[in-house]
């Protein structure tokens, strides 16, 4: 199955009137070095996720993956390792965010970009000036519409609730804190949510509330 990507010259307009079950859609999640003060925050891992459209059939089949540690110019600090367990020792040899930027494109080109909370990651991805990638769908925004109430909205305790992370451990069989695992997460969250409310000949303008800008 080809991915759904935007057309040349599709405008803003056009984008948000199409259906949300054709459209591309790709998750991403960076994990960071955390900053002593006095230093700027590095990503030490990306996790894309991409599928060609919410109703793929297959998910091993069709959904394409990317990930990678990264490089950084300070040591990872020891709060951020014991949260996602990525030491500098883990990153000796990993390559320069920038020296990603192919792979990078091919996955986030033509799709809408997916993030439980976006904010680091749109603005990791400044390191590539004009990049164009988005629009920025959250998956943060979109639960507390669809599901206001709950006592906590961080991505492993709505993917719980929801009956997710079963579907999350099969694609990808890592843990939580894990880039690649936590941009599926997203991804399949979405998924549940459009297919839970029935929205799937919906136009992406139903969902302008979640929506944010890179």
């Amino acid at each position: 199955m080809m991915d759904a990507v935007f057309p040349p010259g599709t405008s803003d307009d056009d984008l948000m009137q199409q259906p949300l079950g054709g459209l591309s859609f790709a998750a991403i999640d960076f994990e960071s070095a955390g900053a002593a003060p006095g230093e700027t925050d590095c990503p030490v891992q990306i996790g894309i996720m991409r599928v060609p459209t919410l109703s793929w059939e297959s998910q091993e089949a069709t959904a394409r993956f990317f990930d990678s540690y990264i490089a950084c110019p300070h040591p990872v600090r020891w709060s951020a390792a014991h949260v996602h367990g990525i030491t500098t020792e883990k990153l000796r040899g990993a390559p320069a965010f920038t020296d990603l930027w192919l792979p990078v494109r091919e996955l986030l080109r033509g799709a809408v970009l997916v993030g439980h909370n976006p904010a680091t990651e749109q603005r990791y991805l400044r390191a590539f000036p004009g990049h164009g990638f988005g629009p920025w769908l959250d998956t943060l925004a979109l639960v507390r519409r669809a599901l206001p109430g709950l006592p906590d909205y961080a991505l492993g305790s709505v993917c719980d609730l929801m009956g997710v992370t079963p579907l999350v451990d099969a694609i990808v069989p890592r843990h939580w804190h894990d880039a690649l695992y936590d941009a599926a997460a997203s991804l399949l969250l979405l998924r549940e949510v459009i297919r839970g409310l029935g929205m799937e000949k919906h136009p992406l303008e139903t969902l302008a509330f979640a929506m944010k800008r890179g």
